[in-house]
């Protein structure tokens, strides 16, 4: 499984395109790393065997330690900051830390969730991975991130939902485990999306109306023409630029992408469920958490899905969660009808 939150294509086009040679540089040796930890990653996260959350007191505090590979390749390199010690002065460190609190208490007070796994997960960060290494990963038991290379892309621990988009890789991954190819890879990492955006939105208390809706807002170097790496309001819209090419997402299985490149699409069909979600959001007009939030959640997390389920499965799936938490044919079971009615995907 790769589950890496800058696709694959985007870093060739750069390896291609870029017009000096250092930036095509970057690129290679960044898919280079990528590829070096997929299998990795997909032996570590076979070995993780299914968890039964444990019921949460409301008190249960996170167990965080950052590491500092100091642009090396061995995880997880140098102790730097661990719970309740103060600021460093390395501002990936602090951020790697500040950000991975923020998410275990979106989990934990949202949707009584102990940690990643749900039963208290020790949350282990390292930054300042590889040399200008441009992406961030979920390796199945911590979180590695690159500095970017400043021109491009910059410092990986920058957007707070960079670092819940991965660590909730981490939550599938104990959960519904979808498979990270085709339309079940989709759903994989449209899972990080939503929950990467909630966390935002909670941490800012942002309504659905108030979002933005972007993922890896201000990743991209102001040189690049784009605003972020996706958008879940407006999926296509996030980039159109000479070096790292124009943003593919669709927003409706008319436009669906069929592709063996990015293990089937994963970060490009992902768009559909992602415009779903917001779709839902808006309608039911309140904080995104909330029920629409709670819905995605019970859904990803209550194991009636097979680890191979497509749009029209979990579009399913979410209506029987709303129906079972918020009453048969109800306003919320009609807006999760009607949000997935809009992208095109069967229920």
């Amino acid at each position: 499984m790769k589950c890496t939150i800058i696709p694959r294509p985007m870093l060739e086009r750069m390896a291609e395109r870029a017009p000096d040679a250092r930036k095509r540089e970057i690129a290679r040796n960044s898919i280079e790393i990528d590829d070096e930890q997929r299998g990795l990653r997909a032996v570590r996260q076979q070995e993780a065997a299914p968890i039964i959350p444990r019921r949460v007191t409301g008190d249960e505090q996170p167990d965080r330690t950052i590491y500092d590979a100091e642009t090396r390749r061995q995880l997880p390199g140098t102790e730097r900051r661990r719970e309740g010690a103060g600021p460093t002065g390395d501002e990936d460190v602090d951020r790697a830390y500040d950000w991975s609190g923020i998410t275990f208490d979106f989990f934990l007070k949202v949707y009584d969730r102990d940690s990643i796994d749900g039963a208290g997960l020790p949350l282990d960060s390292t930054v300042h991975y590889g040399r200008e290494y441009a992406n961030a990963f979920w390796n199945g038991s911590q979180m590695v991130y690159g500095d970017g290379d400043g021109e491009m892309f910059t410092s990986l621990t920058g957007p707070l939902e960079v670092s819940a988009h991965e660590l909730t890789h981490g939550v599938t991954q104990y959960t519904a485990g979808f498979e990270y190819e085709g339309q079940s890879g989709a759903l994989n990492e449209s899972m990080s999306d939503v929950f990467g955006v909630l966390v935002r939105q909670y941490h800012l208390g942002h309504s659905a109306r108030q979002a933005t809706w972007l993922i890896g807002e201000n990743l991209l170097a102001p040189a690049v023409q784009g605003v972020a790496l996706r958008s879940m309001k407006a999926p296509g819209t996030a980039y159109d630029d000479d070096v790292i090419g124009k943003d593919p997402q669709p927003a409706h299985m008319s436009d669906f992408v069929r592709t063996e490149a990015d293990n089937g699409g994963v970060h490009i069909n992902s768009g559909i469920p992602n415009h779903a979600f917001y779709l839902l959001a808006v309608a039911l007009d309140e904080p995104a958490w909330e029920r629409a939030g709670r819905v995605w959640y019970d859904t990803l997390t209550g194991g009636k899905l097979s680890k191979h389920a497509e749009f029209a499965d979990f579009a399913a799936a979410t209506i029987a969660s709303s129906e079972e938490r918020y009453g048969m044919d109800g306003p919320v079971a009609r807006a999760v009808r009607d949000a997935w009615t809009q992208v095109g995907v069967p229920t």
